[in-house]
């Protein structure tokens, strides 16, 4: 396929708009173009996996549009604003109202209970705890884990600490939620049924899940699969 194809979404319709991006690493006395002027834009309610080989630059992709790290050259616009025009405080604000990550380790806080993983996260924002414990409580409902909301990480699965996650990433009532290797350390029927209730989420809310995976079932799961080669996007198929 084309790579001109990744631009699928008309420019009215976009949560994200990469054009010509760019980004460069120092390895020792090294420069490592770890992206090559790629231009992609994905819309509002996508369920989109990118892949490719170690090196091809997926991680760097989901590290820009997570606004963890900052491109040298082009535009990255989400949700209506140009990030690189932020400054660091503004991008951790940015990250805290507008986004939402789930990570192949968890990264639940151990001394918290389920219900106070995802209450956190609302708590930053400075919520009322009357709406902060309605919010949470909903949420961990909707992942199925009701009756687990007062257990500490180490008393839930792998599984269940995968839901705390996401459901932690969605009570923000994020525009897009960004998923590192979700399903990695998880046995093949927890990382299907992870897999699925991420799907229901996305067509519940209409949230945008963009997935950084080697996981073949999330890739065959995913409604728009972008692959990535030595920096470039060399293929981007939509399913129906």
């Amino acid at each position: 396929m084309n790579p001109t194809t990744s631009n699928k979404v008309e420019a009215t319709q976009a949560l994200i708009q990469l054009t010509k991006v760019s980004k460069t690493y120092l390895a020792g006395d090294n420069q490592v173009q770890a992206l090559k002027s790629i231009s992609l834009t994905i819309g509002q309610g996508e369920f989109l996996s990118i892949a490719g080989p170690s090196g091809s630059g997926k991680s760097t992709l989901l590290n820009l549009l997570g606004c963890i790290d900052r491109h040298e050259f082009g535009d990255i616009v989400i949700d209506g604003q140009n990030v690189a025009a932020l400054s660091r405080t503004q991008l951790a604000d940015f990250r805290r109202h507008r986004l939402g990550f789930v990570f192949q380790s968890y990264n639940l806080i151990p001394v918290l209970t389920a219900y106070e993983n995802v209450a956190f996260a609302l708590n930053l924002l400075g919520l009322p705890e009357k709406e902060v414990r309605q919010r949470a409580m909903a949420i961990l409902e909707e992942v199925g884990l009701q009756g687990m909301t007062d257990r500490l990480p180490s008393r839930l699965s792998g599984g269940q600490q995968q839901r705390v996650a996401v459901a932690r990433a969605l009570v923000k009532k994020p525009a897009l939620v960004l998923a590192d290797e979700p399903t990695a350390n998880l046995d093949s029927n927890t990382g299907e049924a992870i897999l699925k209730m991420m799907k229901d989420m996305n067509q519940k809310h209409h949230t945008t899940f963009i997935f950084s995976t080697h996981d073949k079932m999330v890739m065959d799961q995913a409604k728009r699969l972008v692959r990535l080669h030595d920096g470039n996007i060399v293929d981007d198929e939509v399913r129906s």
